[in-house]
Order: C-alpha cells, then structure tokens, then sequence
C-alpha cells in the first residue's frame, strides 16, 4: 500500500546527507530535541544526552524532523526493547527507555505545558507509575492488509501514513489479543476473505477490535467490515471460537464510510451477549462496542482515587459529573457524597450509564443525556448548587462555552481529569480568573508511550468549602 504523506509535511529529494548532533531534550510529542550545526531536529528514538549522526527527512510548520543514521554516545537510560520493531511502528516511542525516565519527562511534561501555555509555574506531584508496565491495553483495534503471498496480516499504520507495519506481539496490549488476531489471520486465508483496501475503495475486512474484562475474565471481538454481506458468517464465527474459546461475545460492524473512524452506525451481534462485563473501583460495568471506557484498568483504578481524593468529598457533597459516559467516575463518587448529577450528551453512553447504575444498586446519581454546559447554565439560572464538578473532557479540551458555564455555575473544587496537558493548562488558565489552581497529579496510563493523564484540582477563590 503507498504512503499518503499529509499535504502539509513536505518529504526532502534525499535523505542521504547527515548531520553530527546532541540530543537536549524531548519534545512534547515524544521525540528528541537534536541541535545540529545551528539547526534544531525533531527525531524518534533519540535521547537527553546521546550523539550521533542525524538525516533530515521533512519538515512540517516550520520545523525540520528527522532520524537516527548512528549514534556515537548512547544514554544510560537506554534499554533493549522488549518488542523488536517499535521504532518502525511508532506507536511506543520509549520502549527504549528505562521506565524510571519516562515518568520523569512526563512529570516535567505537564510542567512544561502549564509554563508555556498557562504561564504559570506549577510544580505536579511525581507521575504515578505501573509496577508492571507492560500488556494493559484492554482496547485493541487493527487494520489488515495482505501480503504478496496472499496471506493477512495485521498491525499499526506508520506515522504520518497509511502504511500498515505487521505486528505479530504487541507488548502493550492483552496478552489474549494476540491469540484472536492470528486465528483471524489463519481464518481470513482459508475463508477467502479479502482486507479492505482504502485507496481503492474495495475489499471486506477493515478492522479487528477487542475488548478485554481484566477481572470477569471477558473477551469481546468486533468484525469491522466494509459491507454487510458477509459469507459463511455463522461458520467464520463457529471456527474462530473453536480457535479461541475464550471469546465471549463476538460482533460485526459495518462501516462503509471514507473515513478514518474506525466503527461504523450498524451493528449486530453475532455470539453471546454484545457486551462484557469488568469491575473498576468495586463497581461492575457492561462495555459495549463503543462505550468509553479507560484502556488501562489497574490505573485507572490509581487515577479514580487520585481524583476523589483531590475532591475531598462529603457525605453532604452535591457533585456533577460532565462528560460523564457510561457513569465510571461518578458511580465511584457516589460512594462517598450525597448525589451525583451526570451528563453526557452521547445517547448511548447515557442507557449503558443507567442500565450500570441499576446493576450495581447505585440510588444516589442521576443521568442525564444533554450538553454539559447548558444543562450548567440552567442549574445556575434556577441558583442551583453543585459543590464538586468533574470535568473528564476529550483530548481536545472544554471549550469556552464549557467553561464559561463552569463559572456561571460556580462548583466550590474543580476536579478537572485530562488526557492532554496541554489543553489542560489551558483551561486551567482561563479557569483562573475564578479558581486557584491547588493540586496536579500526573499518572502514567500510557506507558511506553508519550501520553500522559493528569488530574487537577481547583478549588473557587474566596470559598471555604
């Protein structure tokens, strides 16, 4: 399959020239900060402290990125990476890198970004770490292709491409998906069935996505597929249970869309019940194809508790959950105030929020499928009180519609969750106006990766509370 650069980076005529350099630092995405005679390169795989010769490969807004030709000096926070072709795939940037050191730049990520972008000088507590950071990806999903052999494969595409790079063990996902990708492999040959081919527009099978239960011990697969028709549909799904018999509940999803979103609207359920069932916090939760639901769970557990300590909740608390999705973080609130108000605008994640709520005996929170902020800003019209606000937004941040509602309402702490600590310091600094910033804890959600989770606590100027 060809690569599709986006049409604003810019590939060089060559990549045989290089330059001699020191990495200083790495950037907010993951890569190295190489200075090399006067210029300054954005490179993969590179660490704070190793030399070497560096090939300029594109330039994208400016800046110039490229990659390790040799390296002369090495950092002794360099290791040899479990997995063989991380530095092809891309999608674990610090495998490389000992563990330690990643916690360490993602702490002073999160300092960074609240210097830079919040222009405040916030020290964040140390990022909590994995013990063992390595298979806790509940969440698989991978695109097929075939090779010139006619055989499936499977994997992640390459950076800034559409080229799939062939994973046979990813060591960041359940140790169960590796079992269910290579029988649909195995299958996929022997029932014919063709990858889908994006840039032609043809073929069938254009994901696999799994959903693992970390302790109702659950396997979900999902057939996302480019048509409905599906031959021999009950004998696919009859040999790959026979493969895995683990699996407890197997789905096909259709999506015939040109898009890069990987689920489409149809969806019907092929065996077992369409859902799998896993306990967060003491609290069991149905998980359905679509429902957000935090990849990591033994961290996520960490990263709840942060985040109802940081809110010093009472039993007279009222709390409102925004963003809510299917109720993980206000059901575990619950526990320790007297109700809580959840809002989530997705249709869906609200009856998967209610059905939960009913399946676990949780009497005291009420879910309501609106917009988060007018659903604030009529509380505060009525002069309703909200004591604690969680705000749990999506990598792109609150808008400012959001958080002029959050104002209106004025909530006495904030307990602001974020998946970007960018757009975090962001909304932070817009928050201040109202709020003092008290509390920034970073947990490592992602290891291995550049990603980082953040919770913040604000508490309302002036208040006692």
């Amino acid at each position: 399959m060809a690569s599709l650069m986006p049409n604003h980076v810019k590939k060089p005529k060559s990549i045989t020239e290089s330059v001699h350099g020191v990495c200083v630092d790495i950037s907010f995405e993951g890569k190295g900060v190489v200075k090399a005679e006067g210029e300054t390169y954005f490179v993969p795989g590179i660490f704070p402290g190793e030399e070497g010769d560096i090939a300029f490969d594109y330039s994208r807004g400016g800046a110039k990125f490229g990659k390790v030709i040799k390296l002369d000096k090495v950092s002794p926070n360099r290791i040899q990476p479990r997995c063989k072709i991380c530095s092809a795939c891309g999608g674990c940037c610090f495998q490389q890198y000992d563990y330690p050191a990643q916690l360490i730049y993602k702490t002073n990520k999160v300092k960074e970004q609240f210097r830079k972008i919040a222009k405040m000088d916030v020290e964040p507590l140390p990022c909590i770490g994995m013990e063992e950071p390595y298979f806790y990806r509940n969440k698989i999903q991978m695109p097929f292709a075939k090779d010139n052999r006619g055989n499936l494969y499977c994997g992640f595409y390459k950076e800034s491409t559409h080229v799939i790079v062939p994973v046979d063990t990813c060591y960041i996902e359940d140790g169960r998906a590796k079992a269910v990708l290579d029988a649909v492999k195995k299958l996929g040959k022997s029932f014919h069935i063709e990858p889908y081919q994006e840039d032609e527009g043809r073929g069938f099978l254009r994901h696999v996505l799994i959903r693992t239960s970390k302790h109702k011990e659950q396997v979900m697969v999902v057939l996302v597929t480019y048509k409905d028709a599906f031959p021999s549909r009950s004998n696919f799904v009859k040999a790959l249970l026979k493969e895995c018999p683990f699996i407890t509940t197997v789905l096909q999803n259709v999506n015939s869309r040109h898009t890069n979103v990987i689920l489409g609207e149809f969806e019907r359920t092929l065996y077992g019940p369409g859902y799998i069932e896993d306990v967060l916090c003491g609290i069991s939760f149905k998980i359905s194809a679509k429902s957000f639901y935090q990849v990591n769970p033994v961290m996520t557990e960490k990263l709840y508790m942060k985040a109802i300590e940081a809110a010093q909740l009472t039993k007279e608390d009222v709390v409102f959950d925004a963003y809510s999705g299917i109720g993980t973080i206000g059901m575990v609130a619950s526990r320790y105030c007297k109700n809580v108000i959840a809002v989530e605008i997705v249709k869906e994640a609200v009856i998967d929020a209610r059905r939960n709520a009913k399946h676990n005996g949780v009497e005291n929170i009420s879910f309501y499928c609106d917009d988060a902020s007018s659903f604030m800003v009529n509380m505060a019209n009525k002069k309703e009180h909200v004591d604690v606000l969680f705000m749990d937004p999506p990598r792109k941040g609150s808008d400012q519609r959001c958080l002029d509602a959050v104002c209106k309402l004025s909530p006495s702490r904030i307990v602001y969750v974020s998946c970007d600590p960018s757009t975090l310091a962001r909304d932070v600094a817009y928050l201040s106006k109202k709020y003092q910033l008290r509390s920034v804890q970073p947990v490592d959600m992602f290891p291995h990766t550049m990603h980082v989770e953040t919770v913040a606590m604000l508490r309302l100027k002036d208040s006692k509370k």
